[in-house]
């Protein structure tokens, strides 16, 4: 197999991306409950904290990255193609990355977190390599680290530009953040939008940004197990949510936006499905997690249109627009409809289904594509 550098992009600072909305974690900080309270905010003050973070450094690591960028690439080319992972526990602390634990080819430890991240890595990884051909999420074998136990009572997971972060959950409302494959999927696929189209984190290319990550965390989740679009639940994190959430499945439905949850505890799962619905807001980066919805919503309507195996037809296409250089930065949901077309009929030819598929589930959303 021949491998290609993929092209580093102009340094954009790195952000901090979490699977858990801030919406939800406002709600439960709120609550009348003083347990759900205080892990909400412990949680809350982590994250504003590591955003923080992320600003800080941006200016130097900017800087850094556009010099050494090359050089890390060109001696990334020369490592094997197979994962290089390794896991770290920050025995419930937050400073990072922790002790290391578990390294590429060790035996399975004995604590669980630490091996169900190991293979989520894994599996992430898989589907990139033997699917899309690529290397790790930079095309080029980027290591892949991992810490797990961080803090205590967290409720979240990240990427902050770097590596993947697990919070053990509360034990209540969320269940162990390594739980859910297509979790670690999500979170990892934010370092491939980092090293490809890297989409501005507010508005709609923000929202694009979260959609792009559900949908490969999404497949993933579908490749590991080996699930056809129609066997596929299209959820992202069931299995995470804790007993004291009656009801709920997940944290979001592709395939029915805004029915993931309905609690007392939670809320009511606020994203659209469709731009009748859109949510104008200023919080959370401008709706990033709320309006991500409708592509999610549209790859899923896609995928099934076309049947088979999601990665094989819908997931090539999406993955031919993120890594094609044609979308900018601050991409509206119309470019990126425009690039999938586009991506469809080069992919597959003008009268393919793929074409007329994609055009449906867009028209369907109400995003134009013309």
């Amino acid at each position: 197999m021949t491998h290609h550098l993929t092209p580093r992009p102009a340094p954009r600072p790195r952000v901090f991306c979490a699977i858990v909305p801030p919406h939800i974690l406002t709600r439960l900080s709120e609550s009348s409950n003083p347990a759900h309270a205080e892990a909400a905010r412990r949680t809350l003050a982590a994250d504003a904290a590591h955003r923080s973070a992320r600003i800080a450094v941006a200016t130097r690591t900017a800087t850094a990255d556009s010099h050494a960028g090359a050089a890390a690439d060109a001696a990334a080319d020369t490592s094997a193609d197979s994962p290089q992972r390794t896991i770290y526990d920050a025995q419930h602390r937050t400073v990072l990355p922790g002790k290391k634990v578990r390294g590429e080819g060790d035996a399975a430890s004995k604590d669980a977190s630490v091996n169900r991240a190991y293979a989520g890595l894994g599996a992430t990884y898989d589907l990139y390599h033997k699917v899309f051909g690529r290397r790790s999420i930079d095309g080029a074998g980027m290591p892949l680290p991992a810490s797990v136990h961080y803090d205590r009572k967290y409720d979240n997971a990240f990427w902050d530009g770097e590596r993947m972060v697990f919070g053990d959950g509360d034990g209540d409302l969320f269940l162990d953040f390594t739980i859910p494959v297509d979790v670690i999927g999500h979170e990892l696929s934010h370092g491939f939008t980092q090293h490809t189209a890297n989409l501005a984190y507010y508005g709609q290319s923000g929202a694009l940004n979260e959609s792009v990550s559900d949908v490969f965390g999404s497949l993933v989740k579908q490749y590991a197990l080996g699930q056809t679009a129609a066997d596929a639940d299209w959820l992202i994190g069931e299995g995470l949510l804790g007993p004291a959430v009656d009801k709920g499945v997940a944290l979001r439905s592709m395939k029915a936006p805004g029915t993931a949850y309905d609690d007392d505890v939670l809320g009511k799962d606020p994203q659209p499905a469709t731009m009748d619905h859109y949510v104008r807001t200023g919080s959370d980066n401008g709706g990033v997690h709320v309006n991500s919805g409708i592509p999610n919503h549209a790859f899923y309507l896609l995928a099934t249109e076309l049947g088979g195996s999601a990665w094989e037809r819908a997931g090539r296409i999406w993955y031919d627009v993120m890594t094609g250089g044609t979308l900018s930065e601050d991409a509206t949901f119309a470019e990126f409809a425009r690039a999938t077309v586009a991506s469809a009929r080069s992919l597959f030819g003008d009268g393919g289904a793929e074409n007329e598929a994609v055009l449906k589930a867009w028209s369907t959303v109400g995003v134009p594509t013309g």
